[in-house]
């Protein structure tokens, strides 16, 4: 099947299940929201999350989902760029909005398990998780280790068939939601600090795991913290060997700047089209702020294109995610500097006029994607060492 044949598939397919969205030209009509991290309440993140498994499995049943796997897994066996002609089509059409935890359990944590996991371990957990019967969150950070993933102190020991998990981690994104979340553990201290972590998954409801909402500066709480005390995991939830966590791990983070590259994108269009219609004359600043948005969303998309091409030529692409994580932070800041001008003190003034409060939600939720995913810092240092061929950065 040709490329134009599966979009032209596509978009027969989705206007017999979803009501097409209004044109992007009619300004001032349905949900102004550009929130970058939701400011839901518990109860809220709950119903939005189970209107979205909703959409997934009936995309999953009716073979729309999982299009990259294979059929044993309920997939198409097609090439990994035709998820993103789907999501093409699909942003077209009123279908619930993907929050977090969906990526993060389809494209993150189920090729890391296609990657890393026992052949019953794939039997358990692929297909559920493609089709969002099982969510899944990633129990990375930790307030003590900063940037520095390796300097992870959670504490795995084992005890005959099991392992005792003690530890906490933060900036945990549908922990409230998830079935499982992917921590990163030392089980080893007396080695290198790459050499000494496992991978676990964990059961979110299991004893000794409480989950405590963050709240952010925006109001909401959509990231949390996640206490492990003694948390009992059997050796059959670890994924992949024991000490080759730094390897498992690095799946992961691959996948997760993979899927960052059109970070921003959505609220750039946005506030483009706000620049087209603020009702007024734009100044000299403002008209050329607006056309360089504009052109940086033009490269950002090439960078986007770049990256399927790599994955339509069988590669992994390398230097390509990291440039598309920087590239993407950076339309995020431009898009608030160029917010800021057109609206002034309409952004934080609650007038109720659509389409100028809602921008608070972006201002105060976009530099958090420039630590999310990977630092800034260390995507220039893996551009640096692995595309410039500097000198690596002196070991502490």
């Amino acid at each position: 099947m040709t490329p134009d044949e599966f979009r032209a598939q596509a978009r027969q397919w989705l206007s017999g299940v979803a009501q097409p969205l209004p044109s992007a030209d009619v300004w001032g009509t349905g949900d102004d929201s550009v929130a970058v991290f939701e400011n839901w309440t518990e109860k809220e993140e709950i119903e939005h999350t189970e209107r979205g498994q909703a959409w997934e499995r009936t995309r999953f049943d009716q073979g729309w989902g999982a299009l990259n796997w294979s059929s044993e897994f309920g997939g198409r066996g097609l090439p990994a760029f035709y998820e993103q002609l789907y999501r093409t089509e699909e942003a077209a059409f009123d279908v619930p909005r993907r929050s977090e935890i969906f990526p993060v359990t389809q494209h993150l944590v189920a090729p890391a398990i296609g990657i890393w996991g026992t052949d019953e371990q794939k039997q358990r957990w692929l297909r559920p998780m493609l089709r969002t019967d099982e969510l899944a969150c990633q129990l990375f950070s930790e307030t003590e280790a900063g940037s520095d993933l390796a300097a992870v102190r959670t504490k795995a020991v084992r005890q005959g068939d099991n392992w005792i998990l003690d530890g906490h981690k933060v900036w945990t994104s549908g922990a409230r939601v998830a079935t499982w979340g992917v921590a990163v553990c030392r089980t080893d201290p007396d080695v290198a600090k790459h050499a000494g972590i496992t991978v676990f998954l964990v059961r979110m409801d299991a004893p000794g795991v409480t989950v405590r909402p963050i709240r952010q500066m925006t109001g909401g709480s959509s990231f949390n913290e996640v206490y492990l005390d003694g948390v009992v995991v059997p050796d059959s939830d670890r994924l992949g060997p024991v000490g080759q966590g730094w390897r498992v791990t690095l799946s992961v983070l691959a996948a997760e700047r993979l899927d960052s590259g059109s970070l921003g994108l959505g609220n750039a269009d946005r506030a483009i089209a706000l620049a087209r219609n603020i009702g007024r004359q734009l100044t000299d600043s403002e008209r050329q702020q607006t056309a360089e948005l504009y052109a940086r969303t033009l490269v950002q998309r090439l960078i986007g294109l770049r990256v399927t091409a790599a994955l339509v030529a069988g590669r992994e692409p390398g230097a390509e995610a990291s440039v598309g994580k920087l590239y993407a932070t950076e339309t995020m800041r431009r898009t608030s500097d160029l917010v800021l001008q057109l609206l002034g003190p309409r952004l934080v003034a609650d007038t109720g006029e659509w389409g100028t409060f809602a921008w608070t939600e972006h201002l105060l939720g976009a530099p958090g994607y420039s630590i999310a995913g990977g630092s800034d810092e260390i995507q220039r240092t893996i551009l640096a060492e692995r595309v410039l061929g500097l000198p690596r950065e002196p070991s502490r």
